[in-house]
């Protein structure tokens, strides 16, 4: 096996007891907050599997509303997550999800703030690392391990090329991508995995091109 980061040979610094269920589950949320591109104000956590029977007593319900308030997995303030979001005013409501989930740490997380809405849909593979499953209902992955841009758009002729070009014209080299669609010519997403964090003019830049809707990075390093 190919050892990507140190998370795959030791584990992540963190904030225990469980690095499935705690530091996996805490960038699970950040993944949420930085798809969103702000702070929620208003969150449903729906947990299946594993995390719906073992959230309360493994700390994974802190780690994710840790992870939705920017905090890393080995941020001392996690435990005192849950008073720090009541502090701030948001809502947070944890429910246990039915019928089919692809792994036993799985979590769907909506959040929301005014009129802008955004869903993420990960599980925690162990270590600390973590596999996101869809974005805004979107079947799409991506690892977490990279800065990862997603693009909403219409399936358009020339809209990843498009995108991919604006990122190679800003010298950032790709090194994933994944493109789900609604149906043809209706709504899509693209994921792309990159080396470095693509910066405010890039997102500006993309957001500007013919058919994008939205557009968000995900960085979670």
């Amino acid at each position: 096996m190919r050892f990507k980061n140190v998370f795959n040979i030791i584990g992540p610094a963190m904030v225990g007891p469980s690095s499935s269920h705690t530091a996996g589950a805490a960038r699970l949320g950040r993944a949420a907050r930085h798809f969103l591109g702000k702070c929620p104000e208003h969150v449903q956590i729906i947990l299946y599997g594993s995390f719906a029977e073992t959230y309360w007593g493994h700390g994974t319900d802190l780690a994710l509303v840790g992870g939705l308030l920017d905090y890393d997995t080995d941020d001392d303030r996690l435990p005192d997550a849950a008073e720090e979001a009541d502090r701030q005013g948001i809502t947070i409501s944890f429910d246990k999800g039915t019928g089919n989930y692809p792994h036993p740490n799985f979590v769907r997380i909506i959040v929301q703030n005014g009129e802008e809405r955004a869903e993420v849909a990960g599980a925690s593979i162990g270590g600390g690392n973590i596999e996101i499953h869809e974005l805004n209902g979107f079947d799409v992955r991506g690892s977490g391990q990279y800065p990862m841009l997603a693009v909403e758009h219409m399936d358009s002729k020339g809209v990843l090329a498009d995108i991919t070009r604006t990122l190679s014209d800003a010298e950032l080299n790709i090194g994933f991508m994944d493109v789900d669609r609604k149906a043809r010519s209706g709504e899509a997403m693209t994921v792309i995995e990159l080396d470095t964090v693509p910066d405010q003019s890039v997102l500006n830049q993309i957001l500007q091109l013919p058919y994008v809707t939205r557009a968000a990075v995900i960085d979670l390093k």
